[in-house]
């Protein structure tokens, strides 16, 4: 190891594509000299060769690894999550010394990252579970970055992540979201709001061309107009482009070729199944995570092709006043979609002892990540106005949404149901929506079936105490223990 100057003051092991990209930015950018490391030695090499211009310090070992770079080391692991990210981290242990920094910048649950950061806590260093988002593009040309971590390591970190984030009305897209897997656990759930919003723009689509027949280049016009206003962002400026496309080899829309099977890759289940243990309702994300799963199963749609449905074919009469209709639903469920995952990030940060501001991820989300919107600056500004806000949805700007979306968002869902058109992410938001706003729901039904069966007791609306009611018999009710 003595062979080998400390001149890096960071490195990158894994030269994938997300990897090579994020090395090639940082090596763009002023002051940073990078480390490379990759478990098969061609791809150091291939990355170095391409790129002379950056300047990179192959290591091919891990202990010339740790010797190129610069105390305290640190060092951004991009690498397939799970046990190449363990394996990854045991090297690097063996390596470095307490006070050295260890990041794993891939889509890691944040569970595991708790449990990694408490190990290698034990060892003096610090690690850094950091959630990146932008994809491909972001990494090499600037991403959001959530990195969760101690205060230690933020020291050394901040100035380098700030170095290659995207920027967002002249501010770095990044910040100590919270310690050990706060950063993993936000960008966990900026996919399920991903999720949401892909699904929600896929639906208005659905509807849009079922209802007024217009082509995919057609309706890439729609959602080019819809991105000069309020929904501006980067997934509707990219459904645009998606339905301009032409194959090459047919001469079809290019979506029209496309299997209509969508994959995922499990950071839209995991938001889901941990807003269940959490106990907050992400019914957009939910419904968008299961129309994916119900898309890959074409055995069970092929048999089901014959089921009933209605007998009229939909077109609607006024093309220009239903396709607004469509826009202001999309905007409003889009804010359900925001609200909710806000919703488990608070959550999420009272379950696990994070001090997490959410007007801060609010705006790091501006750019570099796929849910960038012109809207998100609302929502720091609502969480500016009031910190402590119970629902984002209530802050006056989204209530001012409401109010003149809200009879088109219901026209839209009407209409869907009529013609038999799938849309869950819609129809599910607006149900979360006059839930949260009801003044009374059906819980109390739900509650006395609870305590017919399995006699878990009720409260009462007109005095305290916990109740149970003697089903059979003389039906009278007792004084129950709260053992809640």
């Amino acid at each position: 190891m003595s062979g080998f100057e400390a001149q890096a003051n960071i490195g990158v092991v894994g030269l994938a594509v997300m990897g090579s990209n994020l090395a090639r930015n940082l090596a763009s950018r002023e002051g940073n000299t990078v480390a490379v490391y990759n478990r098969s030695r061609s791809k150091t090499d291939e990355l170095v060769a391409a790129h002379p211009e950056a300047g990179f310090l192959p290591a091919y070992s891990y202990e010339e690894f740790a010797a190129t770079l610069s105390k305290p080391r640190t060092a951004i692991i991009m690498v397939k999550a799970g046990g190449p990210t363990d394996a990854v981290i045991e090297e690097l242990v063996k390596v470095f010394e307490p006070g050295d920094i260890i990041v794993d910048g891939g889509n890691a649950l944040f569970t595991d990252t708790i449990r990694r950061e408490k190990a290698v806590r034990e060892t003096g260093i610090n690690f850094v579970g950091a959630g990146i988002s932008g994809g491909e593009e972001g990494a090499l040309h600037g991403p959001s970055i959530m990195p969760g971590g101690s205060d230690e390591s933020w020291v050394t970190l901040g100035p380098i992540l700030k170095s290659i984030a995207a920027v967002a009305e002249g501010e770095p897209c990044v910040t100590h979201v919270g310690h050990d897997g706060a950063g993993h656990f936000v960008k966990m759930v900026h996919n399920g709001i991903e999720y949401a919003d892909m699904q929600l723009i896929a639906e208005a689509y659905d509807l849009i061309r079922r209802g007024t027949g217009k082509s995919p280049a057609e309706i890439a016009d729609v959602f080019a107009e819809w991105n000069r206003g309020e929904l501006e962002s980067y997934l509707i400026e990219i459904t645009a482009e998606v339905l301009r496309q032409v194959d090459a080899e047919t001469g079809k829309p290019l979506v029209d070729v496309i299997l209509d099977q969508a994959g995922a890759k499990g950071t839209g289940a995991w938001t889901v199944q941990t807003a269940l243990s959490l106990g907050v309702p992400v019914s957009g994300i939910a419904e968008a995570t299961f129309a994916r799963s119900l898309s890959s199963h074409p055995e069970q749609r092929a048999v089901a092709a014959d089921l009933p449905g209605p007998e009229e074919s939909f077109r609607v009469d006024d093309v220009d006043a239903f396709i607004e209709d469509v826009r202001l639903a999309l905007f409003a469920s889009k804010i359900v979609a925001y609200s909710q995952g806000f919703d488990e990030i608070r959550a999420g940060a009272a379950q696990y002892g994070w001090d997490i501001d959410l007007g801060a991820i609010a705006k790091i989300w501006r750019a570099g990540c796929i849910i960038r919107a012109q809207f998100l600056n609302r929502i720091s500004d609502a969480y500016a106005a009031t910190p402590d806000l119970p629902v984002l949805m209530t802050a006056p700007y989204f209530v001012e949404v409401f109010g003149r979306a809200q009879a088109a968002w219901r026209r839209v869902v009407v209409s869907a149901a009529r013609a038999g058109i799938p849309s869950p992410a819609f129809s599910s938001s607006l149900a979360y929506y006059d839930g949260i706003r009801a003044e009374r729901l059906p819980a109390a039904l739900v509650q006395g079936q609870r305590d017919f069966f399995g006699a878990h007791t009720y409260k009462r609306i007109d005095k305290p105490g916990t109740f149970h009611t003697l089903w059979s018999g003389d039906r009278s009710e007792i004084e129950a223990e709260d053992t809640h």
